[in-house]
């Protein structure tokens, strides 16, 4: 059952929705202390690999992209086209 497919009379009352969601919130915090400082690593040590192959591959993403963005420019350059015009 989906939470649209409750009927209106069925929800918890608001004083009850909240103090239930304090008392998952003291439950399901978690005993790592708070990033001191931004970039301060928040992941457990684990997702390290994962999270670097991301980073390289988020990298080389957008590095390629620009490099296309300036190829075709470039090709409308040489064709005598402003850029930002025609099919590009």
């Amino acid at each position: 059952m989906r939470p649209d497919d409750i009927p209106g009379e069925a929800a918890l009352p608001e004083p009850v929705r909240d103090h239930l969601g304090q008392q998952l919130r003291s439950v399901f915090t978690t005993e790592e202390p708070a990033p001191q400082y931004l970039g301060d690593p928040v992941a457990p040590e684990i997702f390290e690999p994962q999270l670097k192959r991301l980073e390289v591959r988020l990298k080389t993403h957008e590095e390629g992209t620009v490099a296309v963005e300036q190829a075709l420019e470039s090709l409308l350059g040489d064709l005598g086209a402003e850029p930002g015009q025609g099919g590009v």
